[in-house]
């Protein structure tokens, strides 16, 4: 029987991401699928504006309307509900972060296995959500990725990964992804952790 493959889009910025973590690896576990993580740069300023805040929430810079404030706010809100659930930390951020290097550190551990792969995802978004990781910090990300076996010139490996991260960007949105987490399955989307259900419905073998 053949494998069948669910391609999962992630970016380490987006806490809906995060939440969606651990639902996508049961889907793993429970059905004969392959998980092909894949990361999706999300252009936030795009579509809720910008802003930089302090350790206070003091905004310090902002460009960003009143509505987009209220979504915001309350996006982070749910989250850490959610988040609160299943015992995971979601902090606001204080600033919208380019996750380009950390989407190229997850290319360099995937080339290393599943493993390296797995355990460079669940450090990255546990300890960026908890402001003890920074996910622009070339050094950082290097040092992660060497203790997972990875062996490369790691700061010219992550540089050199960027584009590779804007082309799997250009060939999602080819196809009609726009934000995280997506989810392609035989040819169809899903946006949302939500539709996970639907998704195990599909996997599920009919009798």
């Amino acid at each position: 029987m053949t494998e069948r493959v669910v391609t999962a889009y992630t970016d380490f910025k987006s806490p809906y991401a995060y939440l969606a973590k651990d639902l996508t690896y049961a889907l793993e576990q429970a059905y004969r699928v392959r998980i092909d993580w894949q990361p999706y740069i999300l252009d936030i300023p795009s579509y809720l504006g910008s802003a930089k805040v302090d350790d206070r929430g003091n905004v310090l810079e902002e460009e960003r309307n009143a509505h987009q404030w209220r979504r915001v706010r309350y996006s982070y809100m749910d989250c850490r509900r959610q988040a609160r659930k299943r015992g995971l930390t979601i902090r606001g951020t204080r600033k919208i972060w380019d996750s380009t290097l950390a989407a190229a550190g997850m290319l360099v551990a995937k080339s290393v296995g599943d493993t390296a792969l797995r355990a460079y995802m669940d450090r990255v978004f546990e300890q960026f959500w908890r402001h003890a990781l920074d996910i622009e910090d070339v050094e950082a990300l290097s040092t992660l990725l060497r203790e997972l076996g990875a062996t490369d010139d790691l700061p010219a490996r992550l540089e050199a990964e960027r584009a590779e991260v804007r082309r799997i960007a250009t060939e999602a949105e080819s196809i009609g992804v726009f934000g995280v987490p997506s989810f392609v399955v035989d040819g169809e989307i899903f946006w949302g952790r939500e539709h996970l259900p639907d998704i195990e419905a599909m996997l599920t073998p009919r009798s």
